[in-house]
């Protein structure tokens, strides 16, 4: 088994679409023009999976923006729309994909999951999957919480695999020993500082590092010592210079910016950050929050990571109110997965 990574080739790319019923009904359009704007990036350069109750609805909502060619439909219930999290997760056994529908638990049981866990076992039963499907419901993990190199190297956080409310009865070496047998891995890079305000994963890894090309790891980077995250993130910067390759070399880390402070009604804090961006087969979609200066900065940062590959950003402002960002969001599936 391998598990491939976001930049290797995809085959289609899964939104779980927002409605009345999700906790999103309070900003639904408005949420609703963030969703189009995505669909409409993703469905220009490579297929689309809509996973909705209300096909014909979102049909009429985008088919004057969107191309359509590109757009497939399933119709399913669902309690929210983090794909990321909830969609499965594609492995190669050699040249035979398999997709592994692993259990989903609103985050350490912080939300209802119970329709969003039945989503990939019905793409399974309705044939959209080109892949063996096998269950793993005996683990929680989320695709949030995971970067995969695609040669054995995972990257990934102790607050959120470790976490008491997903595998609480698994020790750290069996929770290794499972996911190298699951992976294919060789190796896991353990990060364990490194948080978000108003993060409800217990700090994913896409909203603080991700795996790049070449031997890269892009990271956010917090330089405003006033600023409530300065000394995790610094403290998380300092482990990534420890981490090494297969090779026994170091990384090439390449800082992000740290996004401007947003806040909730209530002057909470969200969980602004540009490293939750989508990887596609020619382009990146990254998120943007209104800050011209930092957004142009993230795109450049990307651009040089990731090259070859347009960069296109994409307004999340909407996304985390609701405590998440493009990456999680979305679900890409691997070559000759959907067709």
């Amino acid at each position: 088994m391998i598990l491939p990574s976001e930049w290797a080739a995809q085959s289609a790319i899964q939104l779980t679409w927002p409605h009345q019923d999700t906790d999103w009904a309070y900003m639904l359009d408005e949420v609703e023009e963030c969703f189009v704007n995505i669909a409409r990036e993703i469905a220009a350069r490579q297929l689309l999976l809509i996973v909705t109750p209300e096909v014909e609805a979102v049909r009429s909502r985008i088919a004057n923006v969107v191309n359509m060619s590109n757009v497939r439909f399933v119709e399913c219930r669902s309690n929210d729309t983090w794909a990321r999290d909830h969609g499965g997760i594609t492995v190669y056994d050699g040249e035979e994909p398999v997709v592994y529908d692993f259990a989903f638990n609103g985050w350490g049981l912080k939300f209802a999951a119970c329709y969003d866990n039945l989503i990939t076992s019905q793409l399974a039963n309705r044939g959209v999957l080109h892949a063996r499907y096998q269950n793993r419901l005996n683990f929680i993990i989320e695709g949030g919480s995971i970067e995969s190199d695609g040669c054995g190297t995972m990257l990934t956080t102790s607050e959120c695999l470790l976490s008491p409310n997903r595998n609480g009865e698994w020790s750290k070496k069996e929770i290794e020993q499972y996911l190298c047998e699951a992976f294919g891995l060789s190796q896991i890079l353990w990060l364990d500082y490194g948080y978000l305000a108003g993060d409800d994963t217990d700090s994913h890894i896409d909203t603080l590092a991700r795996l790049a090309p070449n031997d890269t790891i892009l990271y956010v980077r917090c330089q405003d010592e006033a600023d409530e995250h300065y000394e995790a993130l610094n403290a998380m910067e300092q482990q990534l210079r420890t981490f090494t390759t297969l090779d026994g070399k170091p990384y090439r880390l390449m800082p992000l910016p740290m996004a401007q402070a947003a806040y909730d009604e209530e002057g909470e804090r969200l969980p602004a950050t540009y490293a939750n961006f989508l990887i596609m087969n020619d382009a990146v979609l990254y998120p943007t929050y209104g800050v011209p200066t930092l957004d142009d900065e993230a795109a450049r940062v990307i651009a040089e990571a990731f090259p070859g590959r347009e960069v296109v950003g994409v307004d999340c402002q909407a996304l985390i109110k609701q405590h998440g960002s493009l990456h999680c969001v979305t679900m890409q599936y691997p070559a000759n997965v959907i067709e």
